[in-house]
């Protein structure tokens, strides 16, 4: 009698691994980058046609191995449709330390106390962990949260820059308890929006998405490369609409009919590495 292999199952406490990690094929097919920030172009010339902003504070923090000059063109582009956007002030973003943790909590607090509101925090891969754990420790003070391609899933040896991470940061992975991981895992007690692409070749982008019940939680596809989501057209609409959701009144997000293909998965699945679909997982 012919037996079948039962496919391993994602528990939502999962930490996607290195069986995930993105294939070499799609780490050199991130030049694609290029083709984002050529397609950002377009989207400054419509952006009188987007979502406007109320002109709430939106702190922005940028990926591993990056500073704030990279996240400019992101921040510039929120500015011009109506928010406060801010650098995190920190220099290079050289992995966790205990000096960048309150660093980042002191920015948060700086901006939130000089507009006496609410403020939205925008983060890109590493950054956006950063971004979910400030959420987390102060959630009366975050409006929402929206990641970038970040790996709050991912075990250590998911990402093709874990070696590189290690090198530099203060905490190496070998010594951050699994328990720790595990919870950052879940979504901070706030409005939670998972922008990712299954064409990530840095990261595996099982370890970029939100398993959760949550009515506030939410993933969207916006393809392209890793190194181009803060350039990424999609990644500018989405911004637009989340960060414009009144305070209190926040939606799914649902894109017009006729812009659906947008935000459709085109990768074909033997590109993609790691079988596992954690949202098939979780049903």
């Amino acid at each position: 009698m012919k037996t079948t292999r039962k496919k391993p199952s994602i528990k939502t406490n999962d930490l996607i691994d290195h069986s995930h990690r993105p294939s070499k094929l799609l780490l050199l097919a991130e030049g694609r980058a290029v083709y984002d920030a050529v397609g950002m172009v377009p989207m400054l010339a419509l952006k009188k046609l987007l979502p406007q902003g109320d002109n709430h504070p939106v702190l922005v923090f940028p990926g591993f191995f990056a500073s704030s000059r990279t996240t400019r063109p992101l921040r510039k582009f929120l500015v011009d449709i109506g928010y406060r956007s801010h650098r995190w002030k920190l220099g290079y973003n050289m992995g966790y330390s205990y000096k960048l943790h309150y660093g980042m909590r002191d920015r948060v607090t700086e901006l939130v106390e000089r507009y006496g509101e609410k403020i939205s925090l925008v983060g890109w891969s590493l950054g956006g962990v950063y971004a979910r754990e400030l959420a987390r420790e102060m959630p009366d003070i975050v409006r929402q949260v929206v990641t970038l391609g970040s790996p709050f899933r991912g075990h250590p040896s998911s990402s093709n820059v874990h070696a590189v991470f290690n090198m530099f940061t203060e905490v190496p992975y070998d010594e951050l308890p699994k328990s720790f991981l595990q919870n950052m895992a879940h979504p901070p007690p706030v409005p939670t929006t998972a922008l990712y692409t299954r064409g990530d070749g840095v990261v595996a982008w099982q370890s970029t998405v939100e398993i959760s019940d949550r009515y506030d939680v939410e993933n969207i596809h916006v393809g392209g490369a890793h190194m181009g989501l803060g350039f990424n057209p999609r990644v500018l609409y989405v911004l637009a609409d989340r960060l414009a959701q009144p305070e209190g009144q926040w939606r799914p997000f649902k894109p017009p009919f006729f812009m659906k293909p947008w935000f459709h998965n085109w990768y074909p699945d033997w590109l993609v590495h790691g079988s596992e679909n954690p949202f098939e997982a979780s049903r």
